[in-house]
């Protein structure tokens, strides 16, 4: 049987799989600063064409107010409806923490698992377009660690499209995270796609000789690694993650248990960031079985550089990824 595919780039893939949603029931709501089509759908237009289609009652503009942006959200998510909130950017969630952590998390846990809280905070970041230091970190391992909350960063259209519908309609609170670099990434994704489940990992590559763990658009540059790699001889088998938190620990433990080296890289600083986590999970679960050291990639510990030069030089590269695998090979 033949899947019947067509191009979308991320942006495309994420306002089809909101339009789907909200075709498909009423209580998805849409709310965020210029998210209506009288403002351009979106500072990138990811909900263009949405007010225009479901009406303003259901796709609202709101005032420049993060904090009341998630307040209300959380207010309706609790009435029976599924919005999907847009903060403009990853760094201006911090307007916004009192009601993502202490009300949005916490409600499931406070009211005995009464209460759910199902509402997706959409949101852009990433370095690389000279956006400077208050416009572009990475900032997962807040969420991550923070209980209650779902985190969410793929890396191309069809992930994008079938994890935004699976958060739409999970009773937790998800954190979507859109990288801007990716935006313009194209791909052939199935007309009838279905939710991709979260929690779940793919193995992009299967290999034998290194694991490398990444998600984002660090993991399109995973792969450019591996491509290089391969014509060293070196065979590497390539993990999406998908989803931060939950993460699947089973997947990644299985694949460097085969290959016994492992290589975590992402954006965010590299300090206290999701791979610790990761690479201390296989140290505890693997020892023994590791044949190389485990390498462990993201920023420098310091703010995100408006020069371009410098912006270039903070974020993991291609050849920072094949040096890493490299280095496992001993």
């Amino acid at each position: 049987m033949t899947v019947q595919t067509k191009k979308l780039n991320i942006i495309q893939a994420i306002n089809e799989a909101i339009a789907e949603a909200m075709e498909a029931d009423p209580k998805v709501l849409v709310l965020g600063e210029d998210v209506a089509d009288r403002e351009g759908g979106g500072v990138v237009g990811v909900t263009r064409g949405l007010s225009a289609r479901f009406g303003d009652e259901r796709v609202r503009s709101t005032p420049i107010t993060e904090q009341a942006i998630i307040g209300a959200a959380i207010g309706v998510a609790i009435n029976g409806y599924k919005p999907i909130a847009e903060i403009m950017l990853m760094n201006f969630t911090t307007v916004a923490m009192d009601m993502i952590v202490n009300h949005a998390a916490k409600l499931r846990f406070m009211s005995g698992g009464q209460t759910s809280v199902p509402i997706v905070i959409r949101m852009m970041t990433g370095a690389g377009i000279a956006s400077g230091g208050q416009h572009s970190d990475f900032l997962e391992a807040w969420f991550a660690h923070t209980p209650g909350l779902k985190v969410v960063a793929p890396s191309n259209p069809e992930d994008a499209k079938g994890l935004m519908l699976s958060c739409i309609v999970d009773p937790d609170p998800c954190m979507f995270i859109e990288c801007s670099r990716a935006y313009g990434n194209s791909g052939m994704v199935p007309v009838d796609l279905a939710p991709i489940p979260l929690g779940k990992a793919k193995v992009v590559q299967e290999g034998s000789d290194v694991t490398i763990i990444s998600y984002s658009e660090i993991f399109v540059r995973a792969q450019q690694a591996a491509a290089e790699l391969a014509k060293e001889g070196i065979s590497v088998e390539l993990i999406d993650l998908r989803t931060i938190s939950p993460w699947d620990r089973e997947t990644v433990v299985a694949s460097v248990r085969k290959t016994g080296r492992a290589v975590v890289a992402h954006e965010a600083v590299r300090a206290f960031g999701v791979g610790a986590e990761i690479v201390a999970t296989l140290q505890d679960e693997l020892f023994g079985i590791l044949k190389g050291p485990i390498k462990r990639l993201g920023a420098p510990y310091t703010s995100v550089p408006f020069s371009k030069v410098l912006e270039d030089a903070f974020v993991v590269s291609v050849a920072d990824i094949a040096a890493a695998a490299r280095a496992t090979m001993v």
